[in-house]
């Protein structure tokens, strides 16, 4: 009866022990399985560049450290400058994994020249503001204002989409201005009115909130008929595909988002 007993006591620890390891449809089975899916959705690490438009360089400047705390291993690399600029460098074939534009249209661009690989899902959205000295000493109330003789005013050139907006506030408002000089960045436009070179310039509200305090903001009616869309894509051709396209859904994310609107921008 022993000798019994220790046969059947052995049968079942080699029956549990085959369950354990046993095949598909089993526990061990589904434990590898999710091993290996884990694993395969895990985010790639190593490098990528993103080109981003000038108006976009503090909030990604932090979703970018952000995305790295969250993603060990990861590095992300930024080249800031106004969108049509940047559409030319990636013509070139400088070496971008992402861009992030300040308007739709610089994104079509290259989507029409085969240069996105993917969709360019929209992220945020911005308007124009009127920048002035901290006071607003000139006493600049709306658009009309920015054609009084002997002010000095600056604005971003056409190609840029922070001049293409201009350009479309000035056609639904009636105003037509006359700067002293059409910068290739809305940064640049920012800078010299902060150093007072300039009386005021036309910049984005996201420009004014983030200047800290070195000038104020002043909101006219037409901005409203500007409102720019930014686009986000993967480089075709990007040698860090995987990564590219999750540090863009991370953009896209309730963090990213949160980001963004704390920086002033609106949601597409």
């Amino acid at each position: 009866m022993r000798k019994s007993i220790a046969f059947a006591a052995t049968a079942l620890v080699l029956l549990l022990a085959g369950c354990s390891a046993g095949g598909p449809g089993n526990g061990g089975s589904s434990a590898s399985t999710g091993g290996n899916g884990a694993s395969a959705s895990a985010t790639p690490t190593g490098s990528i560049t993103v080109f981003a438009a000038a108006s976009l360089q503090q909030t990604f400047t932090t979703l970018g450290k952000d995305y790295e705390r969250a993603h060990p291993g990861t590095t992300v690399t930024f080249s800031f400058a106004g969108s049509s600029d940047l559409v030319s460098q990636i013509q070139n074939g400088a070496p971008a994994d992402v861009f992030a534009s300040a308007d739709e249209k610089n994104m079509t661009k290259l989507t029409d020249a085969g240069l996105i690989a993917g969709g360019t899902p929209a992220f945020a959205t911005n308007t124009l503001q009127i920048a002035v000295a901290p006071g607003n000493p000139k006493g600049i109330a709306d658009l009309q204002d920015l054609t009084a003789s002997g002010l000095q005013v600056v604005t971003c050139a056409a190609p840029v989409p922070c001049g293409a907006a201009t350009h479309a506030v000035e056609q639904a408002s009636g105003v037509t201005l006359r700067p002293v000089s059409e910068e290739q960045s809305v940064t640049d436009v920012l800078g010299k009115v902060e150093s007072g070179q300039a009386d005021a310039g036309l910049v984005y509200v996201t420009d004014v909130r983030g200047a800290d305090g070195k000038v104020d903001g002043v909101d006219f009616a037409a901005a409203s008929k500007a409102v720019n869309t930014y686009p986000i894509g993967v480089v075709q051709g990007s040698q860090h595909a995987a990564l590219a396209a999750s540090f863009s859904a991370f953009v896209r994310s309730d963090a990213g988002a949160q980001v963004l609107r704390t920086a002033g921008f609106g949601q597409p």
